[in-house]
């Protein structure tokens, strides 16, 4: 369970009295007054911290409380920082530049959005991780969508569609193993039954994708202006391939996300001296401020100059509020209220597995982290199904298709943030189009009962 213990036992219908006003001050301030997510955060945070007082609640029990739940994301902080060194180096090398460039040889307009959406879950798959998927495969692609004037929100929608594809069914992936460990189930049994109700939702997404796509090709001029202004970077070599099959390799072999992205990183960085006019200094500074394209053409320009510690800032602060207003739910006895009030009224196979995904989707939305909200719903629900006579498997299976699939839906959410300062789009203006991640928990409780049940 989460590492905090409530200090006090509020009433459920006051619980949810609490839910309500921040979800409506989150929503008013991101949706009603444009503002950054960090704004009403920090006023939920006040108004938490006065409802602990009011309620006897010691301040540093609270401040305790705040710094436990920042704590709980300290290794996707460093990660974040790390993914900021990864795009800079990449670019600098020309990794990234390499796979716009050969992305442009091999796609048109026909079926744009279903061939990123279907691309980018075949590397996810691989990787095992959605925000690296999305920071290297993404990045290219979104850089393709603007070069043939399509839709950014629905090429952003396809990329995270894939993305979290591959973060549900890949054996590497940290949420598919925290699934299945929660829950103690076998990794391989939990990724076949999950096989129920995402695949359908692949396909369902898929078509979607092949209908929303542009009609005929991209005129071969466009495509041409933009390879020649990449070639002219003087980016594209051969050895810009490497840092890419060394994210692979490690994959392969299971290495921690961190040392796979800092091998990357460096091989990438030391490729950059050797291949770029950058001296050493310059080097580093990119490491920081991110990689700055100067060439002739200004959406190449716009297209490159990305990356460095610099840019994951505004989300590493974010992810720190937002885990930080996460502990002081728990210490104030808000969100352990509102699970003990689910866990006691659960009989019905159907009401349980319903109840099951609006727990996982409402732990999302209030804290904004997927890992919380597979842990907390796993261990809260897991009495629940035995006493149903569900078998364990559709517990993880529900934890991801309503918990991993959608943090990136909630715009202050730990991967929202992460997945919107990377591409560059809203996650409000993705969100529609993110398919995949809409689907999966409509069909988990559409079919999620009685005949899965018998599925075991």
């Amino acid at each position: 369970m989460f590492p905090i213990n409530p200090k006090h036992n509020p009433k459920v219908s006051e619980s949810i009295f609490f839910f309500i006003v921040i979800i409506g001050l989150i929503s008013y301030f991101i949706i009603g007054l444009g503002s950054e997510p960090h704004v009403p955060i920090i006023l939920g945070i006040f108004l938490l911290v006065a409802y602990g007082l009011v309620n006897h609640i010691p301040f540093k029990t609270l401040e305790e409380g705040m710094i436990a739940g920042a704590k709980s994301g300290m290794a996707a902080i460093f990660l974040f920082l790390l993914i900021g060194v990864l795009i800079s180096s990449w670019m600098m090398s020309g990794t990234i530049p390499t796979l716009i460039n050969t992305g442009f040889s091999f796609i048109g307009g026909t079926w744009f959005y279903a061939i990123v959406f279907a691309i980018t879950a075949i590397v996810g798959v691989s990787l095992g991780s959605s925000l690296t998927t999305t920071a290297t495969i993404g990045v290219a692609f979104i850089g393709m969508a603007n070069a043939l004037d399509a839709s950014m929100a629905i090429t952003a929608g396809a990329i995270v569609s894939g993305a979290f594809f591959g973060d549900k069914m890949s054996p590497l992936s940290d949420t598919t193993n925290l699934a299945s460990t929660i829950v103690q189930v076998d990794l391989f049994d939990h990724i076949k039954h999950m096989s129920l109700t995402t695949i359908p939702a692949f396909i369902i997404t898929f078509i979607i994708f092949v209908f929303l796509s542009p009609n005929g090709t991209v005129p071969l001029q466009k495509v041409a202006a933009y390879q020649d202004a990449l070639a002219a970077t003087d980016l594209i070599h051969w050895t810009s391939w490497l840092p890419l099959i060394v994210l692979v390799i490690c994959t392969i072999f299971r290495t921690p996300a961190f040392i796979a992205l800092a091998l990357s990183s460096s091989l990438a960085t030391l490729l950059a001296s050797f291949t770029s006019q950058l001296s050493w200094s310059e080097i580093w500074t990119i490491w920081f401020s991110g990689y700055s394209a100067n060439t002739d053409f200004q959406p190449v320009n716009d297209l490159l100059t990305r990356g460095g510690i610099n840019s994951m800032l505004f989300t590493v602060s974010l992810v720190i509020l937002a885990l930080g207003f996460g502990g002081l739910l728990f210490v104030t006895g808000i969100v352990p209220s509102i699970l003990n009030a689910f866990k006691e009224k659960l009989k019905k196979v159907r009401t349980v597995i319903i109840s099951t995904a609006a727990t996982a989707i409402g732990v999302n939305v209030l804290i904004g982290e997927q890992y919380l909200s597979i842990m907390l719903t796993g261990e809260t629900y897991k009495g629940i199904y035995h006493k149903a006579g569900l078998p364990n498997k559709v517990l993880s299976r529900t934890l991801e298709d309503a918990g991993t699939v959608i943090n990136p839906l909630v715009p202050w959410s730990v991967c929202g943030v992460f997945i919107a300062d990377v591409l560059g789009v809203s996650v409000l203006t993705y969100l529609p189009f993110a398919f995949f991640c809409l689907i999966s928990p409509i069909i988990t409780i559409l079919f999620g009962g009685k005949k899965l049940k018998q599925a075991d």
